[in-house]
C-alpha cells in the first residue's frame, strides 16, 4: 500500500522557496520584516539584533565564539535559517574565510521599525553581552472603523463558531464531493484550488476523495489551514495573483485585531478578491452597513504568522476508546460523525453522541484509502475527551497495538497476478515446464510430488509458457 505523507509547511518555507528578487520585494514592507523576526529562532533573533547596527561583514569564526560549546548544533540551526531568508548572506574569501552580511533591505527596514514604531509596544528581550533590546512593532496596517460606524459587530465567540462552521463546510464539501448537493457559499474556484490535491476525477465521473484526501481530514486544524493556504499560495499565478504579494498580505492579515473591523474600501480589487476566498474559509467575516462594508478577521487570520508549533495548542476533545473497542464521541457536529465513518463503524447518533466501533473491516476500508494505522492513533490521541486525555495513554494500549497488528497483517500478503495450470499429462512435462518458469524467474508455485502436478507462474509469463507447452505437446 502506498505511503502518502502531506507536509503542511508555514509561511517561513514558503518565504524561504521564493527566488532573491521577490525576498528582497518582500523585505521592503516593515510588517513582513517583523513577521520574519519574530518566527525566527531564539539565538536566529538574537544574532539578527546583534548585527542590526552594523554595516560591515562579521567572519564565522568571531560568531562562533559567541556559542557556548553545548550549543553548537542551535548555532548551525540558526545560520542555516538565516541563509535560507537570505536575511544573511554568506561568503568565502579567496583564503576560504566565511563572513556573514546583513541583508541591506531587511536591515534598513527593521532599523526604521525599531527606531520609530513607538505604538502597540511590547517586550523582546535578547541578551547580548548583557544588553538589552526593546522590540515594538510598527503601526497596524490599516485603523479599525469606529464603533458608531460598525453596528452588531459579532462576540469573539460568535466569532470562532462563524469560523468552525465554515471550516467545517469546507470539509464536508471535500467528505461528500460525490454528492450533487453542493453547500452554496463554497465558491467553485475556492473548490478548484484543492482539487488537485486532495480531490481527483474522471471522465464521467464524481470527484473523489485522493489518499492524500483521506489523511488531510484526520490532521488537526492548525496543520489543514497550513496545507490550505500553501495551495492556495502555489496556485496563485493561475489566478493571476503574484505569489510574494499574496504572502505580503495574508502576513499582514496576521497584524489585525480579532474582532475588529477594517474598511474593505482600504483594500484594491485583488485584496478584495483575496478576502472573498479567505471568507469562504472561515479566516475573514463579512459584514455589509448602510454605506459601508468591512471585514472581521478571526482567529484563524490572526495566527498566520505563527508556526505550527506555537500555535498547535491543545484543542477540546471529544473521544473516549474503551478496550473493548467501543468509541463514544460527545460532538454534534457532523462532520466528527464522517470522519469518524472513515475508520470505524457508526452505529448510531444522538443529539450530542456518536456511538461506534473499531473493527477489523472498518479499518482496512481505511487503509486501502490511504489512511495509516499511526495517523488513526494520532487522531483518536489528539482528540480525546478531556475526561481521558490526561490518562497515559489516553487510548487503551490493548487497541492501538490491534490497529497496528492489523495494518500489518494487511501488508504481510503481496497480490501478484498469475495463472494456475494443471492437468499435466505426465511428470516430466511438469518438471519441464517448472525448469523453463524458473529460468524467466516467473515460477511462484509447484506441486510436482502430488498427483495432481500444479504449477502457477507469473501472469506477465503467459505467453511464453504457452509457447513452451504447445511445443512440447507436438
Amino acid at each position: 500500500m502506498p505511503q502518502v505523507r502531506i507536509i503542511a509547511k508555514n509561511f517561513m518555507d514558503m518565504v524561504a522557496a521564493l527566488p532573491a528578487m521577490k525576498l528582497d520585494k518582500l523585505y521592503e514592507n516593515a510588517f513582513i520584516c517583523e513577521a520574519i523576526l519574530r518566527s525566527l529562532p531564539p539565538l536566529a533573533k538574537k544574532y539578527v539584533l546583534q548585527l542590526l547596527c552594523i554595516e560591515v561583514p562579521v567572519t564565522a569564526k568571531s560568531m562562533e565564539e559567541w556559542v557556548l560549546p553545548d550549543g553548537v548544533s542551535k548555532h548551525r540551526v540558526a545560520i542555516d535559517r538565516l541563509i535560507q531568508l537570505r536575511i544573511f548572506t554568506e561568503t568565502v574569501d579567496r583564503k576560504r574565510e566565511t563572513t556573514y552580511t546583513l541583508n541591506p533591505i531587511f536591515q534598513t527596514n527593521l532599523k526604521k521599525l525599531l527606531v520609530h514604531g513607538v505604538h502597540s509596544c511590547r517586550s523582546f528581550r535578547a541578551s547580548v553581552h548583557y544588553f538589552t533590546f526593546l522590540y515594538c512593532s510598527v503601526v497596524l496596517p490599516r485603523e479599525p472603523m469606529p464603533s458608531n460606524i460598525t453596528v452588531r459587530l459579532p462576540s469573539l465567540e460568535d466569532l470562532q463558531a462563524f469560523a468552525l462552521e465554515q471550516w467545517e463546510c469546507f470539509l464536508l464539501q471535500l467528505i461528500n464531493s460525490s454528492q450533487s448537493e453542493r453547500p452554496s457559499n463554497i465558491s467553485s474556484s475556492m473548490m478548484k484550488t484543492f482539487q488537485r490535491g486532495l480531490l481527483s476525477q474522471r471522465d464521467r465521473e464524481a470527484p473523489r476523495l485522493t489518499e492524500s484526501g483521506f489523511q488531510f481530514l484526520l490532521m488537526d486544524t492548525n496543520a489543514q489551514l497550513w496545507y490550505i493556504i500553501r495551495e492556495y499560495i502555489s496556485n496563485s499565478e493561475e489566478r493571476g495573483l503574484d505569489s510574494a504579494d499574496l504572502i505580503s498580505f495574508l502576513l499582514e492579515l496576521s497584524f489585525h485585531v480579532t474582532g475588529e473591523a477594517y474598511n474593505i474600501n482600504t483594500l484594491n480589487e485583488r485584496q478584495r478578491n483575496i478576502i472573498k476566498d479567505l471568507a469562504d474559509l472561515g479566516l475573514i467575516k463579512l459584514q455589509q452597513g448602510r454605506k459601508d462594508s468591512w471585514f472581521i478577521p478571526t482567529e484563524l487570520a490572526t495566527n498566520l504568522s505563527v508556526s505550527l508549533t506555537d500555535s498547535s495548542s491543545r484543542k477540546q476533545g471529544f473521544v473516549v476508546v474503551e478496550t473493548n473497542f467501543r468509541l463514544y464521541a460527545y460532538s454534534t457536529s457532523k462532520l466528527h460523525c464522517e470522519i469518524l465513518r472513515l475508520f470505524s463503524r457508526v452505529e448510531y447518533q444522538l443529539p450530542n453522541l456518536i456511538v461506534g466501533a473499531i473493527t477489523k473491516e472498518s479499518l482496512y476500508s481505511a487503509f486501502e484509502n490511504g489512511i495509516t494505522g499511526e495517523q488513526i492513533i494520532s487522531f483518536l490521541q489528539q482528540n480525546a475527551h478531556p475526561r481521558v486525555a490526561e490518562r497515559v495513554p489516553s487510548v487503551p494500549e490493548n487497541v492501538t497495538d490491534q490497529i497496528r497488528l492489523w495494518e500489518t497483517d494487511l501488508n504481510r500478503v503481496e497480490m501478484t497476478p498469475a495463472y494456475y495450470y494443471d492437468e499435466f499429462p505426465t511428470r516430466e512435462l511438469l518438471e519441464g515446464a517448472s525448469d523453463f518458469a524458473r529460468g524467466y524467474n516467473a515460477l511462484l508455485w509447484e506441486d510436482v510430488n502430488s498427483k495432481k502436478m500444479r504449477l502457477v507462474v507469473k501472469a506477465e509469463n503467459h505467453v511464453q509458457m504457452r509457447e513452451y507447452l504447445g511445443r512440447q505437446r507436438q
